[in-house]
Order: C-alpha cells, then structure tokens, then sequence
C-alpha cells in the first residue's frame, strides 16, 4: 500500500514530466514549425492551412488534461500532507 508522502512523490514526478513534454513540444511547434507541418500534412493528408488549428487545439487539450490528472491531485496530496 502506498502512503501519503510516496503517492504525493509520484504525483509530484508525473507533473514535473508532462509539463516538460508540454514546454518541449511547444518550443518544437514553435522553433520546427515549416518542418512539422510539412511532415504532419504529408502523413496525416491534414492542408497545411488547418494544422496551426490542430496543433492549438491539441496543446490546450493536454494543458486541461495535466491541470486535472496532475495539477489538482498533487495540491490535494500536500495539502492533506
């Protein structure tokens, strides 16, 4: 059974590793943009016109799904710690 301190840890780590695949595949979005959509357009048959919206929409998705599946359980975690 875990205890309070190793599943706030685990937490801790799950955040501290999706925010920085979050801030990695900005900067990559941001830095490799020409490229990427390029490779994305090509693969997925997605115009390249539509894929700055795409990527908007994936980015905020996984911005929601780290603030509720990371964010709220660690503040809970040590706040109850």
């Amino acid at each position: 059974m875990l205890t309070l301190t190793e599943l706030t840890e685990f937490f801790g780590w799950m955040l501290v590793i999706n925010v920085g695949l979050m801030i990695l595949t900005v900067i990559a979005l941001v830095v490799m943009r020409g490229r990427i959509i390029g490779i994305h357009s090509h693969m997925f048959g997605v115009s390249e016109a539509e894929l700055p919206r795409l990527y908007f929409q994936y980015i905020a998705g996984y911005k929601i799904a780290v603030i509720v599946l990371n964010v709220v359980p660690y503040v809970a975690l040590k706040l109850m710690g």
